[in-house]
């Protein structure tokens, strides 16, 4: 990733990222070591870099971090050019630290921010705001600028000293404080513009228009036109519909709706629709194009918004190969991704590739997939190769090696007689090399009977009308390499002598050129091979041709003999394995006979090897072997050349340009959790042979780090208790189990404690010999094998250490223990000793009865349960631990208490007036606790309901009062303590009667009631206020008899039958219902009542106003 920039330094007074080497006093919290600062400010158009950093010593795994903005938009969706990512990792402390870094910020960037951190189930969050600050304009210092006169562009004009050489002339007067020109302009009104740079000697009023129109930020105004706003943000994922809603105070209100300022209009895509007071824009099928900023407008009134688009997380579904090339050749990392258009970023090392930046790249987009290119590899071009994606990453690597050149033709030696033609040809791998041809050391020069030709790859070496100086070594030197071919040319002289008429045969054999020894030929597969030899012989002898016992006689085809003149010309065209064998050439004639005997070797390229497999592999490498091919081709092997590939792949790359001997190999720098392929070749001298078969895929997989804080958790005489934390370093294989093993100190031999692996990081060793010294270790196991062990610092004794027994009582067992009958009891007291104490209950004093009580005891706690608590249970515990001569008690008091009986003798003992006195004395039973209270009630004898008169009255006696006259009482009392009230209550054997006294009911006389009323209002009507178009009403009562007659009027006018007003009477309740007042409906209005006695009136005013903007008040 790109090297990190420093964040810009907030303003005074907000927090900031301690420098280096300060001393910080900061509160950690949770998962943080550091946090990022509260408050950070930036300038426009600068960089921020946010730091976090977490501690990892305590987790199993690697943490994972995401930067959110708002409340849930996930930046990680949004890396690119803007925002940036970065993470590492401190071996040395274990601590990562997370970089977020906004590139070139601007003013949506501002906001609430928040980075969460998750590790299994730990996870901890921190807030920041981010506030983004508009760029300084010109510094007062440059104050030449405020002198230029410029009528087109602000940089444009001379320069005017004029109020400058003014000011020279005045006289020196005192210093004062510097004002700030341009502050002083922002906050004037703009008719003391002039006047304020006629003060300050401006001249160039144009130029100042122009800066401190550039320089005023033009804040939004805001109205009542909405009711609730658009939020301020909104996100969505890519092809997800999204609503914008927004109130606005008009339902008939019609709004417009932009994006990045220009208009949108209803389609298909966006739909508007305004419903009451809510305004809805809905975008179906978002795009990453609706990516923008949203206006809702009315008049001048707008609300902003921001919709982010989250694009899902693209996968790459091809991975990257390795490439192994040599210098100059075309190289295309190819990687296919899980959606079109998707955006890819390349990296080489950590550096970012950009197209503008660097010409010798070039990216290509085809639907899925996504290549870059290198048209010609340089050895700086050496490295690791990485592909992004917001849901993937894949790498590969790519050396270059300096360019070989390859002979995959040799010049073959020749024979030839005078005047016959020589060619030499031979090809190399690279079409453009150009060389050199030598004779004997000599240079070879063209002449009209030499010609050299150089077609593609293939060089010719022509020679007419062959001549003694001819013969000779001629040799191929390629233009540029360490390299040479060579072949030898023999010049057959055929001599004439005088032979006698009878000559018995003979064989002349030439024992240079293809000929290793007089009896051996050395053919390669696929040459041809052209043997003439010279016959002698008077008369000519008759030549027979033969391998093994068959006779060869054809004169055509791959295979044939060849008769001339004093020779015999034996052919094999494109030599063959089978043509190997004993040749045999018999010539005869009267005079004799002779033989000569003929070994044909053919030798070709090896067999490829057999059974390429990987042995083992590591974190970056695997070992693989391979048996040698059964065929060498007739030639000792040189060595091998290996290839591997990714599985699914159909790139191979090379490992190795230099033979390479040995029948095992360590193949290097490849990547954790991917598949590879691996093939060989065999080759000799004479070339390579066919790829091997591809091995089985392998994968290069590193066992674990060793576990870490290995500790001895407890020893006993057999047993020793290990406890220790997962390896710090785990890697694509995995965790299978752990491996715990151990020895006896000063021995070699480790012994396996565990039959299957134990997926706890905590395990008992067992059947430990007492006394010994016992060294222990545990080794993590993973598909890859056994990591490194770890060790205890020193071995461990086995043998129990004794602990003097402690009861641990806990603290609400160290009072009386109470529960109800009927419950359940479990009782667990902890307790500590070594070795395993023996521990004992008694109650009372005596053993406790196991039919009644249960008892397990454990090496660490004893355990008393009661399946159904019953009052006998009650009683003093007690706990006796012992060990040996050693012993602790501890005592619990248990108590279980039930409903207590009814109370005894319950009597009336007093009755007068409305009361009735009442005794009685505590129950027999308590409940085996402490009565807490009575409930008395009573009961009237004629219905016999019974109702409470106290409740929790502690005292054995009480007052019933306020009885009823005449009637009689009876009366019963309910026992209470901690479980409740008693069963059954406890009646009074007498009652209580309350008798009635005389009493003398004096009427008062008869006073006729006058009916008839004169109109009389009794609440009168109220000045009122209201605003126009909200409809209103007044209101009064009257009271009168006969039923008056109403009236209204406004400004002593009666309002009659007008719809506009509503009169209503209920009961003498008057109401005028005013619909929508307007201006015109302000006035005094009356309302009267009449009847034949008189009548009445009241009056009101009634002021209506109009409503008014806040604003423009």
């Amino acid at each position: 990733m790109p090297a990190r920039v420093p964040a810009v330094k907030p303003e005074e007074g907000h927090d900031a990222l301690p420098a280096d080497g300060e001393s910080v006093s900061t509160e950690l919290s949770g998962l943080f070591v550091e946090k990022p600062a509260a408050n950070i400010s930036a300038v426009a158009g600068m960089d921020v870099t946010i730091i976090a950093k977490v501690d990892s010593t305590t987790l199993a795994r690697k943490p994972t971090m995401k930067w959110l903005k708002g409340k849930w938009l996930d930046l990680g969706s949004k890396a690119g050019k803007h925002v940036q990512f970065k993470e590492t990792y401190d071996r040395d402390t274990k601590i990562y630290t997370y970089e977020m870094k906004i590139m070139k910020t601007v003013a949506g960037d501002s906001g609430g921010y928040r980075c969460e951190v998750t590790a299994k189930d730990k996870c901890d969050s921190s807030t920041f705001e981010i506030s983004v600050e508009a760029a300084q304009q010109e510094e007062q210092a440059d104050i030449l600028s405020a002198f230029k006169r410029a009528d087109g562009g602000e940089d444009d004009g001379n320069l005017d000293f004029s109020a400058l050489l003014k000011a020279a002339k005045k006289k020196k007067v005192k210093e004062e404080p510097e004002i700030d020109v341009w502050e002083l302009l922002k906050s004037a009104h703009p008719s003391e513009y002039e006047k304020i740079a006629f003060e300050y000697g401006i001249t160039d009023l144009r130029g100042m228009l122009k800066r401190l129109k550039k320089m005023k930020v033009v804040e939004p105004k805001y109205s009542d036109a909405f009711l609730k706003r658009l939020d301020s943000c909104y996100s969505v994922e890519k092809g997800r519909k999204i609503f914008l809603r927004c109130e606005v105070v008009d339902p008939d209100m019609q709004v417009k709706w932009l994006k990045n300022g220009q208009e949108i209009k209803p389609s298909a895509k966006y739909m508007m629709e305004a419903n009451g007071n809510v305004r809805t824009l809905t975008i179906s099928r978002a795009t990453l194009a609706d990516d923008a900023a949203y206006e809702c407008v009315f008049g001048d009134d707008k609300c902003f918004t921001e919709v982010f688009v989250k694009e899902p997380p693209v996968t790459i579904t091809k991975l990257m190969d390795d490439y192994h090339v040599v210098v100059g050749e075309r190289v295309e990392f190819e990687i296919e991704v899980s959606e079109e258009g998707a955006h890819v970023m390349w990296f080489y090392e950590d550096i970012e590739i950009l197209k503008e930046h660097d010409s010798k790249y070039r990216m290509k987009k085809d639907g899925k997939k996504h290549c870059l290119i290198l048209q010609e590899a340089t050895l700086s071009d050496i490295g690791m190769y990485h592909a992004w994606t917001n849901g993937g990453h894949t790498k590969g690597e790519l050396e270059v090696e300096e360019k070989q050149l390859e002979v995959l033709q040799d010049i073959a030696d020749l024979t030839v007689k005078a005047t016959d033609q020589a060619l030499f040809k031979c090809e190399v791998s690279d079409e453009k090399v150009t060389g050199k041809w030598f004779k004997d050391g000599a240079e070879v020069l063209p002449t009209d009977r030499i010609k050299m030709t150089h077609i593609g790859r293939f060089h010719r070496l022509v020679i007419d009308n062959v001549k003694p100086e001819d013969a000779g070594d001629y040799t191929f030197i390629p233009d540029g390499y360490a390299l040479s071919i060579s072949a030898k040319l023999n010049f057959l002289e055929i001599k004439v002598d005088y032979v006698p008429r009878q000559d018995p045969p003979k064989i002349h054999l030439d024992t240079t050129g293809n000929m290793v020894s007089q009896n051996t030929i050395i053919v390669v597969a696929g040459n041809k091979l052209r043997l003439d030899v010279e016959i002698t012989g008077e008369p000519a002898p008759t030549v027979v041709w033969s391998k093994g016992d068959e006779i060869i006689t054809s004169t055509e085809g791959r295979l044939r003999v060849e008769a001339r003149k004093d020779l015999s010309c034996f052919v094999i065209e494109g030599a063959e394995r089978e043509d190997e064998g004993n040749y045999t050439i018999c010539v005869t004639n009267p005079a004799g006979e002779d033989k000569a005997m003929l070994f044909v070797k053919i030798v070709d390229v090896p067999d490829p090897p057999q059974n390429v497999k990987c042995l083992s592999v590591g974190e970056d490498c695997a070992s693989m072997v391979w048996d040698v091919p059964v065929f060498d081709g007739g030639a000792p092997l040189k060595g091998y050349l290996m290839e591997r590939k990714k599985k699914g792949s159909s790139r191979w790359t090379k490992l190795n340009f230099d033979v390479y001997e040995s029948t095992s190999y360590e193949a290097k720098r490849m990547i954790e959790g991917v598949m590879y392929e691996m093939r060989v070749f065999a080759v000799n001298s004479i070339g390579m042979s066919q790829p091997s078969l591809t091995s089985k895929p392998f994968m290069p997989i590193a066992p674990t780090s060793e576990p870490i804080r290995l500790s001895v958790n407890d020893v006993t005489d057999s047993t020793c208790t290990l406890k220790w934390l997962a390896p710090e370093k785990i890697g694509a294989g995995g965790l299978d189990g752990f491996v715990i093993e151990y020895c006896k100190d000063g021995d070699t031999e480790w012994v396996v404690a565990n039959k299957e692996l134990c997926e706890r990081q905590g395990y008992v060793v067992r059947g430990l010999p007492v006394g010994e010294k016992i060294n222990f270790r545990v080794v993590a196991v993973n598909i890859a094998g056994r990591s490194p062990p770890a060790l205890l610092s020193q071995p461990v004794t086995i043998r129990e250490i004794v602990e003097y027994p402690k009861i641990r009582l806990p603290r609400d067992l160290r009072t009386k223990y109470i529960r109800k009958v009927g419950e359940k009891i479990n009782l667990t007291i902890p307790f500590q000793g070594k070795p395993r104490p023996v521990a004992t209950w008694f109650k009372d004093g005596q053993p406790i009865d196991p039919t009644m009580v249960s008892i397990r005891n454990s090496n660490v706690d004893s355990i008393l349960f009661i399946r159904q608590a019953e009052r006998e249970h009650s009683g003093t515990y007690e706990l006796v631990l012992k060990i040996e001569n050693m012993e602790d008690r501890a005592s619990i008091v248990l108590r279980i208490v039930d409903k207590p009986g009814p109370p005894q003798n319950l009597k009336v003992t007093e009755v007068w007036g409305f009361n009735a006195a009442l005794e009685w004395q505590p129950p027999k039973d308590d409940g085996n606790c402490e009565i807490s209270g009575y409930t008395i009630q009573k009961a009237d004898m004629k219905t016999k309901e019974w109702f409470t008169v106290y409740e929790h009255n502690r005292r054995p006696n009480c007052t019933a009062s306020e009885l009823v006259m005449g009637n009689e009482y009876k009366f019963r009392v309910f026992s209470e303590n901690l479980c409740g009230l008693s069963e059954e209550a406890r009646v009074s054997k007498n009652t209580a009667v309350i008798t009635k006294t005389e009493l003398e009911h004096k009427k008062n006389p008869y006073k006729e009631i006058e009916v008839n009323c004169v109109p009389k209002f009794t609440q009168p009507l109220v000045d009122r206020s209201v605003v126009a178009g909200y409809s209103t009403a007044i209101s009064c009562s009257v009271k009168g008899y006969p039923k008056p007659k109403i009236v209204w009027m406004k400004n002593k006018m009666i309002l009659g039958e007008d719809p506009k007003f509503l009169m209503r009477n209920y009961q003498g309740v008057l109401t005028l219902n005013i619909r929508k007042p307007g201006t015109f409906d302000a006035g005094k209005y009356t309302c009267m009542a009449v009847n034949d006695l008189g009548k009445d009136e009241v009056v009101c005013k009634l002021d209506v106003r109009i409503a008014k903007d806040p604003d423009k008040q």
